[in-house]
Order: C-alpha cells, then sequence, then structure tokens
C-alpha cells in the first residue's frame, strides 16, 4: 500500500505508543479521513486501503495507522483484549486526531473519522470529545460498543451495514435509535460482514465518499472548528 507514490509514511506519538500510519494527500484537499481499523485489523486492512482510495479519488486526505503498536498487536493476536478496549481505542483516536490538528499542511483540513468493526464505537466515542469533527462513517461497525456516549454524539453519522449481516445489523438500528445527531443507516443489500460480494465494497466507497464530501464542505472553517490547533499554530 505504502508504496504508492501518494502515500508516505508517518509516525505519530500517542502518549507513550509510538503508531505507524499512512498518509496521503491531493491538492486542494477540503477535509481529512482518519481511519479507525477494527477487530484484529490495521493500517493494512484492504478493506480500508481500498476505501481510501476511493476517498483519495474524490479529493480527500486520508490516514492510515495502527490503533495498536506492533508489541500490542503481537499481544492482541494471542488474548484478543484490545482490539475490544475501546476507550483505550478512542484515546488513541484523539491522539492522531490532535496530532493531526498540529502539522502545518493538514491543520486547515476539515476532519472525519471512518470506523470498522470496534473501530466505529471508538470514531464515535472520539467524536464527543474532539471538538468540531465534521463527519463520522462507520462500515460493519459496532456502535453500540460506545455506549453511553452515542447520546452526546453531535456530528453527521452514516451507518453502512450489509443486509447478509443480521446480528451487526440489529445491533446498528439499536445504535442509531440512541442517536440525537443527524444519522443515516444505509444497508448494502446482500452483503455480509466483510463486503465481500462483487460490487458491495465499492457502493461503501462512494457512500463513504460522498458523505464526507458533503459534509467538510458544510462544515466551519478548520480554524474555528478546532480551537486547540489554532492555539497550536500560535505557540
Amino acid at each position: 500500500m505504502t508504496t504508492d507514490e501518494h502515500y508516505s509514511e508517518v509516525s505519530i506519538a500517542a502518549e507513550a505508543a509510538l503508531l505507524r500510519g499512512a498518509l496521503a494527500s491531493p491538492t486542494g484537499a477540503a477535509g481529512i479521513v482518519l481511519f479507525a481499523h477494527g477487530s484484529g485489523s490495521s493500517r493494512l486492512s484492504p478493506r480500508n486501503t481500498y476505501v481510501a482510495e476511493r476517498l483519495y479519488r474524490r479529493g480527500c486526505a486520508t490516514l492510515l495507522f495502527d490503533l495498536l503498536t506492533a508489541e500490542e498487536e503481537e499481544r492482541d493476536t494471542l488474548t484478543a483484549k484490545l482490539r475490544f478496549d475501546i476507550p483505550l481505542l478512542a484515546k488513541r483516536l484523539v491522539a492522531v486526531t490532535h496530532w493531526t490538528q498540529a502539522q502545518p499542511q493538514l491543520r486547515d483540513l476539515r476532519i472525519g473519522y471512518f470506523g470498522a468493526s470496534t473501530g466505529a464505537a471508538a470514531a464515535l466515542i472520539a467524536a464527543t470529545r474532539v471538538p468540531g469533527i465534521a463527519a463520522v462513517v462507520s462500515r460493519g461497525g459496532r456502535p453500540d460498543l460506545a455506549g453511553a456516549a452515542l447520546l452526546d454524539v453531535s456530528v453527521p453519522t452514516l451507518l453502512i451495514v450489509g443486509g447478509n449481516d443480521p446480528e451487526v445489523l440489529a445491533l446498528n438500528r439499536r445504535a442509531i435509535a440512541l442517536l440525537r445527531c443527524e444519522a443515516r443507516l444505509t444497508i448494502v443489500p446482500e452483503a455480509t460482514h466483510l463486503f465481500e460480494e462483487p460490487g458491495a465494497l465499492e457502493l461503501v466507497a462512494s457512500l463513504a465518499a460522498t458523505w464526507f464530501t458533503r459534509h467538510f464542505k458544510s462544515a466551519p472553517p478548520a480554524a474555528s472548528a478546532f480551537p486547540e490547533a489554532s492555539r497550536l499554530q500560535r505557540d
């Protein structure tokens, strides 16, 4: 993935952790999408990589990154516990957001979150902690794991679920009933949890790109949306 000419490797400090990432920023991008991957995945997720490529073609900057360090990923492979540590994942996403706001080439961009599986819960929680997030998209996500934070989400949220993923679809229906923001549940017909069916992931990418580009255009300018970023520019 990162061999493509428009990707650059980045390292992001999140307190004691150093997270690896891949950044792509087209000329004139109106916003940047931060990817919070799901259970047992990483920045190399082929599905998220595909969506990121399609977003890039639609004029969005993208940041694919690991929510866990290499050591944590190795431990999680054995225990499968960290991938469900939603408070930790949300905290890491907030730290990556602050890193993005502090980068000179990115600080004027509106920010959106794309979450998959457990990463969707982390994205929704992070959206309640960082002012000015423009939009959230969940792909086959577990927004229910955000718990009581769902009541505090004010960011336009799109939930995308496969029609043949009944358990996750039921959880998303319960979650969207708790959201008080602009929220939409879109069902991809015949698609299963990983959207491996022909055309399914392409539709996910198209839906996400439309949602992000629309809300990047309507969101406040980055300088007013992210007061902390403005302070960092002056310091």
